[in-house]
Order: C-alpha cells, then structure tokens, then sequence
C-alpha cells in the first residue's frame, strides 16, 4: 500500500506534524491483556490538559455553547447517522425533509428568500457567496471590508485565484467590484455599519455580502433586513461541539433573483398523484447532476448531519431561547470588559466601537499571561496579532452562556494576581 501510493514509510505520511509533537510509540509493556491496554492508555490521555467550558474565554470563529441532550437524541439516530447525500433523492424522504427543515429555519433567520442545503464550513461558504456575485455580476474583483476572519480571506483567495478573480480589502467599491463582503460582528467582534457597506455595494452596482452569526440575529438585524443580497457564515454554534475545528456547517441564504446562483442542492416541496405531500430535489447546481458549463460549483457535500444538528437545535431553542442565550452572552462580556480594562496596563483596543459578545483588548504581555492562565485552567483570549499586523498586544476575549458569573471571578482574579 506505501509502494501504491509512493512514500517509503508510515513516518513519511506524517511529514506535516512537527516532530516535536509525534510519539515513537506508546511504550506499553508487553504482553497485556485488552483490560490492561485500556487502564494504560486511559492513565496516559489522563495527562491531557482540558479547559472546562465555562473557563474557557476564546472564540475567534468557534465557540463553546451549550448543547441540548435532544440534539445528539436525533442526530444519533441510525436512519440519519449512517446516511450519505441522497442520489435517488426521492426515495430518503426523511433526510429530504430534515434538509428542508435546515433550508427553511436559515432563510427564515437570515430574513432571506430562500437557503441552500448547507456548505462545509463559514469559510466555503464565504467563499461560494462570491462566486455567485462573480457569476451573476460577471466582474471579477471582490471587495473585503473590515476584519473579515482571516481563514475565510484565505480561502476565498484560494478560490478566486483559480478564476481570475481580484480580491482587495478596503471599503470604496467600483465598478469592476462584483461583491462587498463583510462580517457582521467582525473577526474582533465589533459591530459594522451593515446597512451603509450595503447601500455602498448597491450604488456601485455590486452585491452586499453579510457574513454573520447566527446567534447574533436572535437581537441583530438580519441582512435580508437592510438589503444585503447575500447571508453567508459558520452554523457551529448551532448545536455543534468544537470537534478540533470540524465537521461544522456553512450556510448560504440569498435573494430570490439568485436562486439560480446557489452552488449545492436546494430542497423543495410537491405533491404526488394522490395529493400526499413529499420533499424533492428541486435544484442542483453540482457538475455530477447537470453539464459541467452549466454548473455553478462542485461543493461536494450537503453536510447534512451537521444540518440537522442546527435544525434541532434551532427548533428547540426557538426564537426567546435563542435570544436568551444572545442577551445573556452580551451581558457577561460586557460585564467582562468592564472589569478587565480597569486593570493596570489594560485597555480596549476600540474603545469608540460597539461590540457583541467577543471583544478585543490590549494586554501586557500577552503571551506570558496565557501561560499563566493555562496553569489555572483557563484558556485565556486570543492574540490576533498574528493576522493583523497593526493589532499587537491585542487579544480578543468572548463570553457565552456557559461563563458563569464564578468564572468571570476567576478569570480576573488570576489576571489581577
């Protein structure tokens, strides 16, 4: 199989893991029994350090919420579990309909006409949103406003590169601008003027992306509500563990003029001869359904076990309960803020600006503090100098409904000490 494939060894499939983090072996001595390699390996993944939710304060895309019991109750079912992407459609009407359910609460939460049936994560979907602009502007530069997640920029490049498409950053749209993209609360968590960077997209003849978050339009205006065209974001924290960075789900919602511009599948409904209501493939935009020049993108999958998690998250949350969480978390950072920059050498980094439930702040000696915080327990902010250049010193903090007021104690008691 190694020969197959051309390397020489297992060691040369692990070539992208630094060495310093590999293991030769888990030195276990010989001759065990299966009762005795499990009380061994469970002492060693004993030493591994986890952060408790409710101690852990950084966000930056992912984030710790709290998940129902009936989330895991459905999705562990076996009918959906063990279920692919439906190639004869028509005849999975229970993973039609769960789709559907998905399509329908996103357009409804975005305040959009219509939802696809979900992308892999917020970045391809980001991505994807401004090859419809692309597509449907035939203009082949994307205008990033603002403090767009940089692993979203980075794949958007990635994607735009292949198709001639110029990515630039700035806020003055053009006429070769096919789309203005932006993040409603931003990379930092800050709050942009969604609906002036809309009206200034539309006056260049370029479409508004909003890419946002879904928690935050339990209290924010949805983009359908100040004309952006396009909602694009990350549905993880829509009933969805961390899971070292996936498998999480994106979203897409649009306006009903581009329907048609929506990579994936769309999910519909119809009747049958006899009048009984079914779920149907309506639209599919994907190479392997229709002709290669016809299709809008090859995105491969609907992720549509994630999808449901969302759908059951969101149904069982509802619009107060979503709204809770959302009030709760704002509430809690606010509060969190508060009381970190009044500390020595602390202050935030845009005290002008309005923010949600993540925040960026300056803090002395960031890195050594993180050290520190980790030996307590805690995972500390995130240092977002790394990505911005201009923003050193800067960490971001976020709180959710998971940090209690006990740990915003210990938080800034072992800051303070």
């Amino acid at each position: 199989m190694l020969a197959a494939i051309g390397v020489g060894s297992m060691d040369d499939l692990l070539v992208d893991i630094p060495s310093s983090l590999r293991l030769e072996s888990l030195a276990l001595p010989a001759g065990l029994s299966e009762f005795e390699t499990m009380a061994q390996v469970e002492s060693l993944a004993a030493r591994n350090r986890i952060f408790a939710d409710r101690l852990t304060f950084r966000g930056g895309g992912v984030y710790r919420r709290f998940i129902p019991a009936a989330v895991a109750a459905v999705t562990s079912k076996p009918e959906f579990y063990t279920a692919y992407t439906p190639y004869q459609p028509e005849a999975s009407q229970g993973t039609l309909q769960a789709i559907y359910e998905f399509q329908t609460l996103i357009a409804e939460l975005t305040a959009l006409d219509v939802a696809n049936a979900s992308m892999y994560d917020g970045a391809t979907a980001v991505a994807e949103a401004a090859m419809m602009a692309h597509i449907h502007t035939g203009r082949n530069e994307v205008l990033v406003a603002g403090y767009l997640h940089p692993e979203y920029l980075e794949v958007l490049r990635a994607f735009s590169e292949g198709r001639g498409i110029k990515v630039r950053k700035g806020v003055e749209a053009n006429s070769k601008t096919a789309a203005v993209i932006f993040q409603q609360p931003d990379f930092l968590g800050l709050l942009v003027d969604a609906r002036g960077l809309t009206e200034s997209a539309h006056k260049a003849g370029a479409l508004a992306i909003a890419c946002v978050d879904p928690i935050s339009l339990a209290i924010l205006a949805p983009p359908g509500e100040y004309g952006a065209d396009i909602a694009a974001g990350e549905g993880q924290q829509l009933g969805l563990s961390l899971s070292y960075g996936g498998p999480h789900v994106g979203f897409i919602a649009c306006s009903k003029e581009l329907v048609r511009r929506l990579p994936g599948r769309l999910i519909g409904t119809s009747h049958d001869a006899a009048g009984r209501r079914g779920f149907v493939l309506t639209l599919t935009a994907r190479e392997q359904h229709i002709r290669r020049e016809r299709a809008t993108s090859n995105i491969c999958t609907n992720h549509s076990l994630c999808a449901l998690a969302a759908s059951v998250y969101m149904t069982y949350m509802g619009a107060e309960g979503l709204r809770q969480i959302a009030e709760v978390s704002f509430k809690r950072a606010h509060a969190l803020a508060d009381r970190l920059s009044k500390l020595p050498g602390w202050e935030m980094a845009f005290p002008d600006r309005q923010f949600l439930y993540e925040f960026p702040i300056r803090v002395p000696k960031g890195p050594a503090l993180n050290r520190r915080l980790a030996r307590k327990g805690i995972l500390g902010g995130l240092d977002v100098h790394r990505w911005f250049r201009e923003l050193k010193g800067v960490q971001t903090f976020t709180c959710t409904e998971v940090n209690d007021a006990r740990a915003l104690d210990e938080l800034v008691e072992a800051v303070a000490g």
